[in-house]
């Protein structure tokens, strides 16, 4: 079935047999790629009439056959040389493309299929949207959606790029357009703001022909570019490349449209200046950014908008109102295109706006959504009218009911722009969203833009590496010894003079992009180029890194200088491990009152220094003083916005810091004072946040934790003590559990592992009644344990590993190692992934294992979920359960 069509149905019934498609979508990819890492388009635009209502009439009757109350999807592949097709799968459940088909559309089949669960029927549910029909209808669509998910595999150390039937995206962008160009293009620049649009990128250039086809032939997250490759730069045709790809030629066909004007606009002698009001407008109605233009013409992205705006030329404002117009609409779901002459509103309500999270990436997901959520709703709580600007089909801001107007549009400079000047807004919220607005805030500033609560000047001040760190030099913090990169040589002498390890950290970036920690001269080399190449227009600092440091992390509002609320919350693993991948714990177990009062005092001196009003967060080293003298604090960043924690601090503290940051940001109804922490020794509750991983569905990677994040979620759970939460915490995640009983454990360091953790994991589980293995005499000796076992395994073989890892009966991985490989023959890389491919449970740092251990010892006789060692079990649960609610009853 190589090279047929994968095309999906969306279908709601009720119980009175009352039955509609309400989405058919067409991947972009033949069969063989998993929808989630697919370009899907809604609806479709390459089947005929036949076609589609073929497999339209198969969908409902296989809705009615199986007796669906309630949505399914249905998955095609079908044979486009005839009308052959095979039904894939059907789902009789909610899926990911629900929520693509909801917002592509603006039919919510969840509410839907809720209310069909409840015994309604269609015909006397309302089209939220129209308000005046029903929600019996195939909605109509005057426009073409474009859905590109986004990988985060660069991340990662050996892994492989392949895309197959495994997803490995982690997110995923929808954009509207009135063409497949338009659309496409919007798309390509949700995805990662580096990309500028339907173009090759600088990674993407094979050395020959051969090579080139064989990245066309073979499915990567970097296809796409490699297309653009072929076309603009080797002149591929569309013949050549549909043979090689087996893509639709009409999807080739409208690339081929992009491509033509790409070349019209970088042509020799063509300049901003001769570029004439057609082509400018055919350009944008093809879905060219001003900065993609730019480029071309060699001009900047302003004066291209200047140039357009003298012309004439502005985006139009159009309804998504699920009747392509057939039915009047006062809906509030509006979208920008170049493809139409009139808008469908009136901009006569001056709203505030927010500008949300974007896609889903490691480092930015539903935590920031909940920001943005919940700054919508303080606002309207304050009679303020809201615009939404986000691109995301999965998140509740793009719910189009959450807000007074939303925008499924991009978060670039160029269209928050125009929605302001459009809308006439009363201001922008830039620090409710992550990394991506706060990346254009200051822009936006000094090109008249309002943007509320703290100045994008002190945010720029505070992602400068050097210039923040001027800053706290000047009002007393501590921090780090640092040097701002100059060049190689001086970044060596001044690693060379503060000792090694150095830690190097560009500026402007999210997740710790491209943040590194180098142990030598050459790793440091290698990890300047990358920091250079990530954040170009930025400085590089390096400083020094803190080994055997604890990371706090401090969650605060202010308001014109003055802290209102904050929360410390307290890293299980040692400095070094990137906030996002580390396991929280709040209130913090090993604090005293007079470190905790010191982190307050820092982060008044900061809010006070930046005069911040709104929200920001901080990471601080708590390092050990000498001697029995008070640890050193030492600040290492400071984002000034909301955090990904944000979240996770609000439950616990039964105080929701976004809605006091937007009070503050905006001014009005500013909460009082109050110091959250002042009792949090007494607390009858801890709660811990644990990162939840995907290694499995990453071939290859490395399970090592550092200082760039990688984890794809994560979970928190309270309990009556650290160890419980930490326990519960780590159970609740995909992936872990406890060794059963007669199982091994198998046990892997490096010289930088503490031997003392080693003993302590290894006497644990020896005492638990488990045989205990590890992979070198040296680390048997190390253990310093009578009966522990060496077990070397040939992870080159993989058909003899499998049968020898079953054999060993090892049914947990403790590997304790602190340095990273720099091959996959490293034996603790082969290790780590071992545990992740045959489903092992792992454990991949050392501070976790002793508080895993520590939790378990804790553990009252008969408190498990599985059997566990020695001691039998009697109950389901390892703790009582409570519920949210219950455990903030505890503190009253």
């Amino acid at each position: 079935m190589r090279g047929w069509k994968e095309v999906e149905y969306e279908v709601v019934r009720d119980s009175q047999d009352n039955c509609v498609t309400v989405c058919n979508m067409e991947n972009f990819d033949p069969l063989g790629i998993h929808t989630g890492d697919s370009i899907v388009v809604a609806p479709s635009q390459t089947l005929s009439d036949e076609e589609y209502h073929m497999l339209r009439t198969a969908a409902i009757r296989i809705a009615r056959h199986v007796g669906l109350v309630g949505e399914c999807n249905v998955q095609y592949c079908l044979n486009p040389d005839s009308l052959e097709y095979c039904v894939i799968e059907m789902n009789a459940r909610l899926s990911r493309s629900s929520a693509l088909a909801s917002k592509a559309t603006g039919y919510p089949l969840a509410f839907v299929a809720a209310k069909i669960g409840l015994g309604w029927t269609l015909p006397e549910l309302q089209n939220n949207v129209t308000q005046s029909t029903t929600a019996c209808f195939e909605p109509s669509l005057d426009y073409v959606v474009t859905k590109i998910p986004r990988w985060d595999l660069a991340k990662f150390t050996h892994v492989s790029r392949d895309i197959g039937s495994c997803m490995k995206s982690v997110g995923e962008v929808m954009a509207i357009g009135r063409t497949f160009e338009e659309s496409l293009q919007k798309a390509i620049r949700s995805a990662d703001p580096s990309f500028a649009g339907f173009a090759p990128l600088p990674g993407c250039a094979p050395a020959d022909d051969a090579e080139l086809e064989r990245m066309l032939q073979n499915p990567t997250d970097q296809r796409l570019f490699y297309l653009a490759y072929a076309m603009l730069e080797r002149g591929y045709s569309v013949e050549r490349l549909h043979a090689l790809t087996r893509i639709d030629r009409w999807f080739l066909h409208k690339l081929d449209n992009i491509c033509a004007m790409h070349n019209a606009l970088r042509r020799p002698h063509q300049t901003l200046q001769t570029l004439g009001r057609a082509q400018l407008e055919t350009a944008k109605r093809l879905g060219f950014a001003d900065a993609q233009i730019a480029r071309l013409v060699s001009a900047s992205e302003d004066d291209v908008r200047a140039a357009r705006r003298q012309l004439g030329l502005r985006p139009f404002v159009k309804r998504i109102d699920t009747l392509a117009g057939e039915v009047p609409a006062p809906t509030n779901y509006l979208y920008t295109t170049y493809n139409a002459a009139t808008d469908d509103v009136a901009f006569d309500e001056r709203g505030t706006m927010v500008l949300g999270s974007g896609v889903y990436r490691i480092g930015s997901s539903v935590e920031f959504d909940w920001c943005g959520v919940s700054a919508t709703r303080a606002l309207r709580e304050l009679g303020r009218k809201t615009v939404v600007v986000n691109y995301n089909p999965e998140t509740v801001s793009t719910d189009f009911d959450e807000c007074d107007r939303l925008y499924f549009d991009e978060l670039s400079y160029e269209r928050v722009r125009d929605i302001y000047e459009l809308e006439g807004a009363a201001g922008v919220i830039v620090s409710v969203g992550g990394q991506l607005p706060q990346n254009i805030a200051l822009r936006l500033h000094r090109n008249d833009v309002r943007v509320l609560g703290t100045s994008p000047e002190s945010i720029d001040a505070a992602e400068d590496r050097h210039r923040f760190s001027q800053i706290l030099d000047r009002i007393g913090v501590d921090q780090p010894a640092w040097k701002e990169l100059v060049s190689a040589a001086d970044a060596e002498a001044f690693a060379d003079s503060v000792g090694y390890p150095v830690l190097v950290r560009p500026s402007y970036v999210l997740s710790g992009a491209a943040m590194n920690v180098a142990h030598d001269a050459s790793a440091l080399r290698a990890h300047l180029e990358l920091a250079a190449s990530v954040s170009p227009e930025h400085p590089v600092v390096v400083t020094k890194f803190i080994r055997g440091a604890r990371e706090l992390d401090i969650d605060a509002v202010a308001y014109q200088g003055q802290l209102i609320r904050h929360a410390v919350s307290e890293h299980v693993e040692d400095a070094g491990v990137h906030s996002g991948d580390a396991s929280l714990i709040l209130p913090p177990a090993s604090l005293t009152p007079d470190v905790l009062r010191r982190v307050k005092d820092i982060g008044a001196k900061v809010a006070d220094a930046f005069a911040i009003s709104g929200p920001f967060n901080m990471q601080i080293i708590m390092q050990p003083g000498a001697s029995g003298a008070p640890p050193a604090l030492k600040v290492i960043e400071c984002n000034l916005r909301a955090s990904r924690s944000f979240p996770f601090v609000s439950k616990v503290t039964d105080s929701n810091f976004v809605d006091a940051a937007t009070r503050a940001i905006v001014g009005e109804g500013v909460p009082a004072p109050v110091d959250l922490m002042q009792d949090a020794a007494s607390w009858p509750y801890t709660a811990v946040k644990v990162p939840q991983f995907s290694w499995t569905r990453l071939a290859g990677a490395d399970p090592f934790l550092g200082v760039e994040m990688s984890s794809t979620g994560e979970v928190a759970c309270f309990g009556k003590s650290p160890a419980e939460a930490y326990l519960v915490s780590l159970l609740s995640t995909n992936g872990f559990r406890l060794p059963t009983p007669g199982s091994a454990v198998y046990i892997g360091v490096d010289d930088l592992s503490e031997p003392r953790i080693a003993q302590k994991v290894a006497r644990h589980f020896a005492d638990a009644g488990y045989t205990v293995l590890t992979d070198t005499p040296a680390t048997a000796k190390l253990l310093a344990l009578q009966g522990v076992k060496v077990v070397e395994f040939d992870y080159a073989n993989r058909r003899t590993l499998r049968d020898a890892v079953a054999d060993s009966q090892i049914d947990l991985v403790v590997n304790l190692a602190q340095r990273r490989p720099a091959g996959k023959a490293d034996p603790n890389y082969a290790m780590r992934r071992m545990a992740v491919d045959f489903g092992i449970p792992l454990v991949n740092d050392q501070r976790c294992a002793e508080m895993l251990v520590d939790a378990l010892d804790a553990l009252p006789a008969g408190a498990a979920t599985a059997l566990y060692g020695k001691q039998p079990l009697n109950i389901r649960t390892p703790v009582d359960v409570k519920s949210w609610q219950q455990y903030l009853d505890m503190r009253k």
